[in-house]
């Protein structure tokens, strides 16, 4: 039976779960206030502070505030008025139906969108952001009234580079196809949005990088098509000279709820921090843009010691510019040899720099048209990274140093049912977890803590994925009966899944969905146990680990 709301009110739910909830608003608008610390869900020590529901079904005009968490493990259908201005809303299901609004720092992480989302009026506060995220969609968004203060974010898997149309009446991916149609808000064109992240990476030079050119160096706001550039033909050990075909210029705003490394900050590269004269003064450049070290280029965000390479977090909005030449080159900028510009997909971003208009060819790609290869690899970026590292005492102006993050090797291991109970392990080893599911249990979300690597390990680790437990065999037992559980194992995995270098294992993202069948139908109890091949370590006390483990209640 369905539960109704029709008042404004502190949402004051103290159950473990709610089950489907009408909220409406026909006869006169509500607003429900969600609060954290006021009530609990789960079982003694291991409460937290959510609300949970199996589903959601929006009648009149509703009005979601407060800073607590609500999770709606079901469906979300707005048949009437849906405003967000509450930042801690999941659907885990789909959402249908009427345009739902999302405003004053607003936040909806969704499955699946079949309805319109339009974006309202953006916070007072300039940290906080509108925010969509969806993570499991297959069908083309509506999004309206799209401001640089709004975000759109596909946690889906697809790591493709995503941008905007040139006209902004689009989100495409890198292959052209259609994510998302969108209006932009009033007085705004394509060139002014800057998408980090899983959405559009730009790599680039900030205002007063000095380029180095046939007729010496020039500042990177100066340079002019047909300008020629000195570049290094590294594989004849000689300069060369390139003209300029392309320059553009765009706007950045840094996204600091991020991590650091897709957040926007610009990176700062201290005078003589990679060799006495290099650079000749300091550098500012983005996080993906590549330096060029022994024949292959490195991003910068490999590099990062927080000492003598560091997020210079002074800056929170700034221009920032980039130069094509006829082909992929090693430039020089600020006495440091770097990248010119590369078209990947992401030109659209960009406002022509100059007066003089060209039409560029198609979309490239690293592996055929780079001007040298792309070294990533941990063997050749972390001697890099140490020799930098060793460089320290000999530089002026070096940061202090965080203290060292504090590490752990429990991933804090629990389950969290279809019908949004969290179960703990009621056994436990180093690798096997066993669970007692209740009766009717037909799928789970594996939730655990989660790091990326490149935190965990360093930044000269290529893998920024949040990594939380490898799962290797999975049995199910009820009935005196034993099933095997395989659907992580197979090609196409379930939301929150990673492939592994082992064919019987993979990892989870923290929170993964784990179907089981049937099989604890008709009032049957099971047991669901677990081989962890692999598991941490984590960072402790993160705000990605606090924001998992709170989604995941």
């Amino acid at each position: 039976m369905a539960t109704t709301i029709n008042k404004s009110g502190i949402w004051d739910y103290s159950t473990d779960h709610v089950d489907s909830i009408i909220l409406d608003g026909t006869s006169s608008p509500i607003t429900l206030q969600i609060n954290t610390g006021t009530t609990s869900w789960g079982e003694g020590d291991n409460a937290g502070s959510a609300f949970t529901a199996s589903a959601i079904t929006v009648e009149g005009n509703v009005t979601l505030a407060g800073n607590g968490y609500l999770v709606d493990h079901g469906d979300l259908t707005n048949n009437g008025s849906l405003t967000i201005t509450n930042p801690n809303f999941s659907v885990n299901g789909t959402l249908s139906g009427k345009a739902v609004t999302i405003k004053d720092g607003g936040a909806l992480t969704v499955g699946t969108v079949t309805a319109p989302v339009s974006f309202g009026s953006s916070p007072s506060n300039p940290d906080l952001y509108n925010t969509l995220k969806i993570t499991n969609n297959n069908q083309v968004l509506k999004v309206e009234n799209l401001s640089p203060r709004d975000k759109v974010i596909f946690d889906d898997g697809n790591t493709s580079t995503l941008h905007l149309s040139d006209d902004g009446t689009q989100i495409l991916d890198q292959s052209g196809t259609v994510k998302a149609n969108v209006t932009l808000a009033k007085g705004y064109d394509a060139s002014d949005y800057h998408f980090d992240g899983n959405t559009l990476t730009v790599t680039c030079f900030l205002t007063g990088s000095m380029i180095r050119t046939s007729k010496g160096d020039v500042a990177v706001e100066d340079i002019q098509i047909g300008d020629k550039l000195v570049a290094f033909d590294w594989k004849n050990n000689k300069d060369i000279v390139r003209p300029v075909v392309w320059v553009g210029k765009a706007r950045a705003v840094v996204q600091p709820e991020l991590h650091d490394d897709e957040a926007g900050w610009p990176v700062r590269i201290l005078k003589d921090a990679i060799a006495d004269g290099v650079p000749y003064k300091d550098m500012l450049i983005t996080a993906e843009h590549c330096l060029f070290f022994r024949d292959r280029f490195v991003p910068v965000r490999m590099l990062v010691n927080g000492v003598s390479i560091f997020y210079d977090k002074s800056i929170t909005s700034y221009d920032y510019y980039h130069v094509e030449t006829e082909q992929h080159s090693v430039i020089t900028a600020d006495g440091m040899l770097t990248e010119s510009y590369l078209d990947t997909g992401n030109r659209a971003s960009f406002r022509q720099a100059c007066k003089i208009a060209t039409l560029r060819g198609a979309v490239k790609s690293w592996e055929d048209d780079a001007g040298a290869p792309l070294g990533v690899e941990q063997s050749f970026v972390e001697p890099l990274f140490r020799a930098l590292e060793w460089r320290e005492n000999s530089v002026m102006g070096c940061q202090i140093p965080d203290h060292n993050a504090e590490l752990t090797n429990d991933p804090d291991l629990h389950l969290v049912t279809d019908k949004g109970g969290v179960v703990r392990p009621m056994r436990k080893t180093a690798q096997h977890y066993s669970f007692m599911l209740p009766p009717d249990t037909q799928s789970v979300r594996i939730v655990s803590r989660a790091s990326r690597p490149a935190d965990v390990i360093g930044p000269f680790v290529d893998d920024r994925r949040s990594m939380g437990v490898a799962v290797a065999d999975v049995h199910l037992q009820c009935a005196k009966r034993q099933f095997d559980i395989t659907a992580h194992l197979q090609e196409e995995k379930p939301a929150g899944w990673y492939d592994t270098d082992w064919t019987d294992c993979a990892w989870t993202n923290g929170d993964a969905e784990l179907p089981l069948g049937d099989h604890l139908i008709h009032g049957k109890m099971g047991i669901l146990s677990m081989t962890i091949r692999a598991a941490g370590p984590y960072l402790l006390d993160t705000k990605k680990n606090s924001d998992m483990k709170l989604q995941s209640a």
